[in-house]
């Protein structure tokens, strides 16, 4: 088990360590306790940190591809020696189950290792100029270049990966970095810079902050930030996007993700990838299963496949093997999805399983004949909560997955082909997978969604095309 500090952790400003007067505790979600505490940036650090990103983008953006590449190989290779630590670490801080953690590190190594490898499919293009007469005799050269400084702000639910899918490829594209870590998680973060510094990163253009909300919007209203990657809830999104002056954001904002079960499927595989990503690190994951839509014709036998997986798993202490449910990031949350499941049984709901919590470790519960309306439906509840409604055709089904402000990724559980291209044509979605679960994503795939889950795509490649420009050469 990791020793954590008794004394406080420092931020990095400039690639430095700094101690600041003002302080954040980090609690262990399960207990509550305060297992350490994290220097909190004010004004002054934020100032300090946009002004050496500002030197550190001048070395940045002249470091040959070779040089880049060679820094992130060795920061997965100083991410591999440390792995058991990362994965006590995002045990402590984030209260994630030790299989969860331990998938999260080997997710993160690999998401760096992808960063690595997608800077050359950034390469130079050649543009044929003599296709009008205007053109003959001149050569045109497109190459993609960095944009300056990026502003990363992560949320808690993946501490490491998350920060990963941020300042990879920040580094990958040859710009400098910010990162805002959660204060509640922030432990991981920390880490990881340590590591990238010692990878041979330039310390001016590395900074990781702990900070309250006024200071992360100093960060993210700065002219000189070109671009802000924010991942986060709908509501602090939006309202960053309102407030912010930089010229580009990569916003996700989550969802409430649906699933759509027809009669054909393989049931009792359904169910199980249901349970598995309805209750997951207790539901805290954007594209967390949340509505479920099952086929009428099979519906009861679907609820009672998917109650005999829920009653196998195991809430508790996420330092134990045999949890598989984790504890909720705090009380508050907890009691907050407590209110929205009264709300909906008052309103005619059922529940079919749990609805009860302990501080923050949360039954994984089950609901049907829910409405649209309901909180449980209509926003994101980010909590161990599915939903389940029965539809009798097809087309009704994709309504109903339709009927959100959100739109991340719909599972659908299908063999017949022709719904298979109608739903990925009618579904309002930034993915659609066919028989898995909204929960699934590999981190090298374009990842992100539409309307209130936000603007752009991560994923290393995807996220290096957003943070460089094109640039182009005409040779006469």
């Amino acid at each position: 088990m990791t020793s954590f500090k008794t004394d406080t952790w420092d931020i990095i400003i400039g690639g430095k360590d700094r101690k600041t007067n003002e302080t954040i505790a980090v609690h262990f979600p399960y207990t509550g306790a305060e297992i350490t505490r994290v220097s909190c940036a004010t004004a002054q650090e934020i100032t300090e940190a946009l002004t050496s990103a500002e030197a550190g983008f001048a070395i940045t953006k002249t470091l040959p591809l070779h040089t880049r590449i060679k820094i992130l190989t060795e920061l997965a290779s100083k991410m591999e020696a440390m792995r058991q630590e990362l994965t006590e670490t995002i045990i402590m801080e984030g209260g994630k189950t030790r299989t969860l953690a331990e998938e999260e590190v080997k997710r993160s190594i690999l998401t760096i290792q992808h960063c690595a490898e997608a800077i050359a499919t950034h390469a130079e293009a050649m543009i044929p100029l003599d296709r009008v007469p205007a053109g003959e005799g001149k050569s045109g050269t497109i190459v993609r270049v960095p944009i300056g400084i990026i502003v990363g702000i992560t949320p808690f639910n993946f501490p490491l990966n998350l920060v990963c899918h941020k300042l990879g490829p920040a580094v990958a594209a040859g710009n400098a970095v910010i990162i805002k870590a959660s204060s509640k998680t922030p432990l991981s973060a920390l880490m990881l810079g340590k590591m990238l510094l010692a990878a041979g990163f330039p310390p001016q253009a590395l900074s990781i902050l702990v900070c309250n909300h006024p200071e992360t919007m100093q960060l993210t209203c700065d002219p000189r930030v070109a671009l802000v990657s924010f991942t986060g809830s709908g509501d602090i999104g939006q309202k960053l996007r309102a407030q912010s002056a930089v010229p580009r954001m990569m916003l996700e904002l989550g969802g409430n993700a649906a699933v759509i079960i027809e009669d054909d499927s393989d049931l009792a595989a359904a169910a199980k990838r249901i349970v598995q990503g309805g209750f997951n690190h207790a539901g805290q994951v954007c594209i967390s299963v949340q509505r479920v839509f099952i086929k009428r014709t099979i519906y009861n036998r679907m609820i009672s496949l998917i109650l005999d997986n829920t009653t196998n798993l195991i809430v508790g202490d996420p330092r134990d093997p045999c949890v598989t449910v984790s504890p909720m990031i705090t009380p508050e949350a907890a009691k907050k999805v407590k209110t929205w499941i009264n709300e909906a049984v008052e309103a005619g709901a059922v529940m079919l399983h749990g609805g009860t919590y302990t501080k923050t470790c949360f039954t994984p519960t089950i609901l049907e004949k829910t409405t649209p309306d309901m909180k449980v439906n209509a926003e994101e509840i980010f909590a161990p909560v599915i939903t389940c409604t029965p539809y009798d055709t097809f087309e009704e089904a994709l309504q109903l997955a339709n009927n959100s402000k959100y739109g991340l990724q719909t599972g659908i559980f299908t063999k017949h082909i022709d719904q298979i291209r109608y739903a990925f044509e009618m579904l309002d979605v930034g993915c659609v997978i066919i028989n898995d679960i909204p929960t699934f994503r590999l981190d090298h795939m374009p990842y992100g969604g539409v309307k209130s889950s936000g603007i752009g795509r991560e994923g290393p490649a995807y996220a290096i095309r957003e943070m460089t420009t094109e640039k182009m050469l005409i040779i006469s």
